[in-house]
Formats: C-alpha cells, sequence, structure tokens
C-alpha cells in the first residue's frame, strides 16, 4: 500500500484569539480530502472545517452546525463544483436520514478511505505496519442490514406518530420510503410499519421498534406502558401478515409473543445455527460476517485438538466454527445471559469441544481454573473500547497466535502496541466492509511470537 503523509494535522491558531463561527453561518469551501469519519476537510483562516457530504476537491457552500475554537462542524449545502467521483446516492433519504453518510462516494472510494484509516492508525499510534496486508473483506453494497432500530415519537400537539430514522445531527425523525441497506424482507416490514403503529388505541406507548432478520424476521415493539389487548392482537396481526414474529418489551427483558418461536442466524460454511433474541449482539451483515469468521479460522490455523481461547465470545460466532474444525475452545463472556445462550447453541449444534464460561474481561484471567495450561491460540472479538487489559495478558496465557477482531481501529492500533510490546509481530492486517455506506471500519489483526 503506498505510503501517505501523516494523520489529520489542524491548521495554527495564529496567536490571536478568534471570533466564534456562528451556528447556521454559510460559508463557501473547498475540500481537501476526507477525515476519518467520511466528513470533507477544509481549511480557512487557522480552522478546521469537518463538512458532511463534501469530497476531496469539490467546491461546496456549507452551513455551520457546530464551532468551538478551532473546529467548525458544517454540512454541505450547496455543491458549486462537483467532484467526477461524486455518484448519485441510491437513496432518495440519503442527504438527511443519519444511517448512511457515505452513499456519495463510490464504493472503491469508500473502501479506499476505511483502508487508509486503518493504515494510519496502526502507523500512528503504534508505529506498525503488517507484513501483509489482506484483501478487504467485502458483501453485497446494499441489501445487507439484517437489524435495524426504528425511531418512534408521539407528537401530542399534532396527535401524530412520527415513524422513520433519525436525521443527521439531529433528533428529527424522517419518515422513510425506502431503505435500500435493509435486507428484503425488512424493507416490506418498514414501509408497513407506520401505518400499522398508527393505527394502536394508544401509539404514544411505543417507544421504538427494532426489526431482525434470520432464520426469520422478528419485530420487537418497546413499549413504555401497558398495551391494551386490542393492540397486542393488532401487532400480532400485523406481523402475521408480514411472515414475522412479535416480541414485545417493557421494563423487563424482550419477550416472544408465541414462545413457541425462537430467532436464530446460519454459519452455513460450518452446518451451523445459532439462536438469539432481540438485545443480544449479532454482526449485522451475513455475506461479511461468514467471511470474517473463515478468514479468522484460516489465520489462526487451529491443530486438531489444539486448546483455542475465544475472548468476548458472544453467541459463539467465532467458537463453534473453530470447535467444528477440531479446535477444543474455550470461550468467554462477560454477560451471563450470552454464556447460557452460547451453551444452548453448542447443544443445539451437537458440539462438545467447546466451553463457555462468565468473566470480568477487564481483569486479570490467570486465576481462573479453565485458564490452567495455557492457550496456544487466542482470538479477541471485543467492543469499540478494545481489549488494553486482555492483551496485557497474552504472553502469560502461552499465546503464540492472536487474532484480533476489530470495530475500531484507534483501540485496535492502542493494543497492537501493547502486543508488540511483548514480543509479537503484527504478521497480518485487513479492513472489512461490515457497513457499506458508512465511514465505520472494522478490521482484522494477525500477531505471532516468533521462537515460541
Amino acid at each position: 500500500m503506498a505510503k501517505r503523509s501523516g494523520g489529520l494535522r489542524f491548521q495554527p491558531s495564529g496567536g490571536e484569539r478568534k471570533v466564534q463561527v456562528p451556528t447556521g453561518k454559510k460559508q463557501r469551501l473547498e475540500i481537501d480530502r476526507l477525515a476519518h469519519d467520511g466528513r470533507g476537510l477544509a481549511f480557512v483562516d487557522g480552522r478546521t472545517w469537518f463538512v458532511e457530504g463534501a469530497l476531496p476537491g469539490e467546491q461546496v457552500e456549507a452551513r455551520v452546525l457546530n464551532a468551538r475554537a478551532q473546529i467548525v462542524e458544517a454540512r454541505g449545502e450547496r455543491i458549486l463544483a462537483a467532484s467526477p467521483r461524486r455518484r448519485a446516492e441510491p437513496c432518495r433519504h440519503a442527504r438527511i436520514c443519519g444511517g448512511c453518510t457515505l452513499q456519495h462516494a463510490s464504493e472503491e472510494d469508500q473502501l479506499a478511505l476505511k483502508q487508509r484509516t486503518l493504515a494510519e492508525q496502526l502507523q500512528r499510534v503504534a508505529g506498525l505496519e503488517p507484513e501483509q496486508w489482506a484483501t478487504p473483506l467485502t458483501g453485497p453494497a446494499f441489501g445487507y442490514r439484517r437489524r435495524a432500530r426504528v425511531a418512534v415519537r408521539w407528537d401530542a400537539a399534532a396527535s401524530r406518530l412520527d415513524v422513520g430514522f433519525r436525521a443527521g445531527s439531529s433528533q428529527t425523525i424522517i419518515a422513510v420510503e425506502e431503505c435500500p441497506v435493509l435486507v428484503q424482507p425488512l424493507q416490506s416490514i418498514l414501509l408497513a410499519l407506520p401505518q400499522a403503529l398508527a393505527g394502536l388505541d394508544r401509539p404514544q406507548a411505543i417507544g421504538h421498534v427494532e426489526l431482525f432478520s434470520g432464520t426469520d424476521e422478528a419485530v420487537l415493539v418497546r413499549h413504555t406502558a401497558a398495551l391494551g389487548e386490542a393492540d397486542l392482537q393488532r401487532l400480532a396481526e400485523f406481523c402475521a401478515a408480514q411472515g414475522a414474529q412479535l416480541w414485545l418489551q417493557g421494563s423487563a427483558e424482550p419477550q416472544p409473543h408465541d414462545p413457541s418461536r425462537w430467532l436464530g442466524y446460519r454459519l452455513a460454511p460450518w452446518a451451523l445455527e445459532l439462536q438469539w433474541q432481540p438485545g443480544d449482539f449479532i454482526q449485522v451483515n451475513e455475506a461479511v460476517n461468514e467471511a470474517m469468521v473463515a478468514q479468522a479460522l484460516d489465520w489462526l490455523a487451529p491443530q486438531a485438538g489444539e486448546r483455542v481461547l475465544d475472548l468476548f465470545c458472544g453467541l459463539g460466532n467465532f467458537s463453534l466454527p473453530l470447535a467444528r474444525a477440531g479446535a477444543q475452545v474455550t470461550g468467554i463472556e462477560g454477560v451471563e445471559t450470552m454464556v447460557q445462550r452460547a451453551r444452548t447453541n453448542a447443544e443445539h449444534n451437537r458440539l462438545e469441544a467447546v466451553h463457555f464460561y462468565q468473566a470480568d474481561l477487564s481483569k486479570p484471567l490467570a486465576d481462573a481454573p479453565w485458564a490452567k495450561g495455557g492457550f496456544p491460540a487466542v482470538l479477541l472479538d471485543p467492543p469499540r473500547d478494545g481489549a488494553l487489559e486482555m492483551v496485557k495478558q497474552m504472553a502469560s496465557l502461552g499465546a503464540r497466535r492472536v487474532v484480533y477482531v476489530s470495530c475500531n481501529p484507534a483501540t485496535l492500533a492502542r493494543d497492537a502496541a501493547e502486543l508488540n510490546r511483548q514480543g509479537y509481530r503484527l504478521r497480518r492486517a485487513g479492513m472489512m466492509d461490515m457497513f457499506p455506506q458508512t465511514a465505520h471500519v472494522e478490521a482484522m489483526a494477525l500477531f505471532e511470537k516468533p521462537g515460541v
């Protein structure tokens, strides 16, 4: 990968106190390049402008959303001179809905931005570059999202129920007539949902709605007050007409309206089916998830009977394929309900060489009974704040190979620096496009300890 100049640099202030840029002010700007979050960067009079919806080389008229010191956040409202690389957004709501921020950029340019973000973070924070860059893992650019949260708000003054997605940088709810990033079954449910909710006797009792797709479709209705029998019946009939399960959530955990039905998703390459329920974490992109699991197994290369530790294991998304491949897997998760779900999934798939335990993954693990004997191979899939406490223990756990799956390149880079300090080499790294049409970056890295 060609090297670029360093990361984002802010313009000097010039030593004099500047007048605050007022919110709402319009400013003509020339966009220099993209920031890691996909916003265009412009530099004017010692200030750095972050501009939504702009591309490098463009001249735009932007409206100020927020300003502090030398940083100004703005939204591009008019393109004065467009980049030849700009494309018409495939979704009519792209410029107002807050879900997709990069539809105006081609898939090729989106991948380039995410690759640059990952490379710059590793270099700037850890001073590292992998020995080998992996080809980015990609899937469909649209029709990939298998879950979504729909905002719902009762407007008492207008006696109206607003249903849709939140606008960018706003609490405004945008009524949508399409959402091309959703899988097709959820698109159909989304379009029919506003009318169904508006027909309830007490629509003001609805907090929000979540949509799910897997082995079945499901609609979770979060309600802030008890729903009457007539409204429950209307919701059940709506879901039945959509071929979806109905789940309800008040102040307790989500509950299925029909307890005989359950949700799941498949990992087809390993002949696995995992059960889950609303509130559980699963990857939203089925195609990229399967490619990610396959790459993790390839990089970790577990031998038959080899002990493998899967940290932040969740429902068993990596643990079960590793066990299917012949490894002796220990899965560790911080949430007890997820541990129970993972055990159920192992039993459901008749896998005996995998064991799940609950543990506080912000504390040392060496004294845990299941940690005795060490693990030659370790896989981590932590949340956005990373796994610094865990990576500090890699050498003491006897890990020779570590695969780190990340949803935040900044904390991956921080943790990579710690692994490097322990003598691990960054053999491979690659970006995974889990969320096309956004600037969100997921990544995978392989670390190995030479001579062990």
